[in-house]
């Protein structure tokens, strides 16, 4: 069932205390319970830019988010805000509040970029906010984004000779949305009106030349254009008056600038509409919990002096949700099972048939829940333990069915022993009519349904116990010679050693079945992996195919504005990656 989200304000989800931060148990606790997919939108920008008003906007409240009216940053740390995602049933939108960059409290950039960097990995829209125009000031404001790979790495370990590129980062990077708040200018470009994103499009175009000067202006643009390929630009106009700022939250949408209310309303109907699920590498769609687990391994990382990895976060999210995968697998087996089984079976073939329905069920379950199982460690895991279920299951049904044929066999045959020892049996003829009660009793004992696999072993055991007694009358029937004493001896005999031959060749056919079992359990976990690995591997080829697309549009661009060593170095990247999805091709054609 699917988790309601109740909260009426926002909390602070990483605090930042003199310079550390730290996640909020309270904030990870809520997340906790949000079974639903989630979708991450986070603001940066600089301090006193209105940040707070326009995740107020997104939450459908005119209060939540701090505003604050001073100099000061009033947002510390990030904060967030879980609501119902009011376009996407079944989702729930994360809101995250970041603390103003560029603080004159703080005195230290350091702190800026941890949490413009956790801004980035956590979130699957990140929007940018800045005051007035696209020029070269809000660019060098902007110098967060040219350190990212100073501050992320999207691989534990990059391959020998390999950089991280940025491909890497595209892969799990979110989308870019740049707002510009007061923004007085007209929309126009050599005399012709352009759209907001064409300007965007325009402010990120690249200097020719190589000196320093040219270096510094291209490197914030040419990062946005590698990093974020998805980009989108809003402008708003200002809302009131400036002595009016302070009570924002306090005025009506009427007492607004008509402009800047519907300008708030297309850039949050944009962010409804075309904000996309945060998902990881492989497809992977968060929800609540993993979305906790992304914070943990992230804040643990930047406060043990470590750079937050994206790789590191996954296999530590896989970690997790393997371990629960294997647990909820054999949590359906043993439901399945305690469904299905009625102990004892009458073969064993039927126990196997039934655990063999169960375990095809367990592995989906654990398939379903389960990612990155890096050499299928947990799904060997899994395994292990379905077999000693099994094993479990067919000790328990021996027991049960020896349990039942000793209570069958002391109903059934104690009557014939009170009987032999009253010595009814003991004259002339005796020996035969007790060999004829014995024969009627064990037609009965087999005619009892559902006495399991241990039936003929406990009778014969049983029988074998009495062979003393059973000698015992035939000595003494006088009725009989010594000849015909010496054939029945011989007769018995040969029935008991039948009767032995018999049960190990039963114990030889079990082990056989068993065997065959563990071939065919082996099998269905090799199906069922096989059939994961190319999902998952074309998951994969299509994430690549999106970046391949994306970079081939960069470097036609890149060629277009007429930077040719830009373009030559795209070129490598687009080359290296299309010999990675070659070499993958060639894995699921062979």
């Amino acid at each position: 069932m699917a988790s309601e989200v109740h909260m009426t304000g926002p909390m602070c989800l990483i605090e930042n205390t003199n310079g550390r931060l730290m996640a909020n148990p309270e904030a990870l606790k809520i997340l906790s319970a949000i079974t639903q997919p989630v979708v991450v939108v986070a603001i940066v920008g600089l301090y006193r830019t209105g940040k707070s008003y326009l995740m107020n906007k997104l939450a459908g409240k005119k209060k939540g988010f701090s505003l604050g009216s001073t100099v000061q940053s009033h947002t510390k740390g990030i904060w967030m805000w879980c609501v119902p995602h009011p376009k996407k049933p079944g989702h729930v939108l994360v809101l995250l509040d970041t603390e103003g960059l560029g603080d004159v409290e703080k005195g230290d950039n350091q702190n800026d970029s941890w949490i413009f960097a956790l801004a980035i990995l956590l979130s699957s829209t990140f929007v940018y906010n800045s005051i007035g125009t696209i020029n070269q000031q809000a660019m060098d404001q902007l110098h967060y984004v040219t350190e990212l790979t100073h501050r992320i790495r999207s691989k534990s370990s990059p391959d020998e000779n390999e950089n991280e590129d940025s491909a890497d980062f595209v892969s799990f990077f979110p989308d870019f949305v740049w707002t510009l708040r007061d923004f007085s200018l007209d929309l126009e470009a050599e005399g012709q009106p352009i759209t907001a994103d064409e300007y965007l499009t325009y402010s990120l175009k690249l200097k020719q030349g190589t000196s320093e000067k040219d270096k510094t202006f291209n490197l914030p643009r040419l990062c946005i254009r590698k990093y974020f390929p998805k980009k989108k630009c809003f402008v708003f106009d200002r809302p009131v008056h400036r002595k009016k700022l302070a009570q924002l939250e306090k005025l009506h949408d009427e007492e607004l600038d008509p402009e800047f209310v519907q300008q708030v309303a297309d850039f949050c109907s944009y962010i409804f509409s075309n904000s996309k699920t945060k998902t990881l590498s492989g497809g992977i769609k968060v929800n609540g919990p993993r979305l906790e687990s992304l914070v943990l391994t992230y804040v643990n990382a930047i406060s043990s002096g470590d750079l937050p990895c994206m790789e590191n976060a996954v296999l530590a999210l896989a970690q997790i949700e393997n371990s629960a995968a294997v647990q909820k697998a054999i949590a359906h087996y043993e439901q399945q099972m305690g469904q299905k089984v009625q102990l004892p079976t009458e073969t064993l073939q039927e126990l196997l048939d039934l655990h063999r329905d169960s375990e095809r069920e367990a592995i989906e379950v654990f398939i379903r829940s389960s990612f990155k199982d890096v050499d299928h460690l947990f799904q060997k895991e899994l395994a292990a333990q379905l077999e000693k279920k099994r094993d479990d299951f067919c000790k328990q049904n021996q027991e049960a069915s020896s349990g039942r044929c000793s209570a069958l066999l002391q109903d059934i045959f104690s009557p014939l022993e009170e009987e032999v020892k009253m010595g009814i049996y003991s004259k002339p003829g005796g020996y035969r009519l007790f060999i004829q009660k014995l024969q009627d009793l064990k037609k009965k004992y087999h005619e009892e349904p559902r006495k399991g696999i241990q039936a003929e072993e406990i009778l014969q055991t049983y029988l074998k116990s009495k062979e003393s007694m059973t000698d015992a009358i035939l000595q003494t029937d006088q009725t009989l010679t010594e000849k015909e004493k010496e054939i029945e001896v011989e007769r018995v005999k040969a029935e008991s050693a039948q009767a032995s031959t018999k049960m190990l060749q039963e114990i030889q056919r079990k082990n056989e079945q068993m065997m065959e079992q563990k071939e065919r359990s082996y099998q269905e976990h090799l199906k069922q992996l096989t059939e994961k690995m190319e999902r998952d591997r074309a998951q994969l080829l299509k994430e690549q195919e999106r970046t391949l697309a994306l970079k081939l549009q960069e470097q036609e661009r890149l060629l277009k504005e007429g930077f040719q060593t830009e373009s030559r170095k795209m070129q490598n990247e687009i080359q290296d990656l299309q010999k990675k999805m070659r070499q993958r091709r060639i894995c699921t054609i062979s």
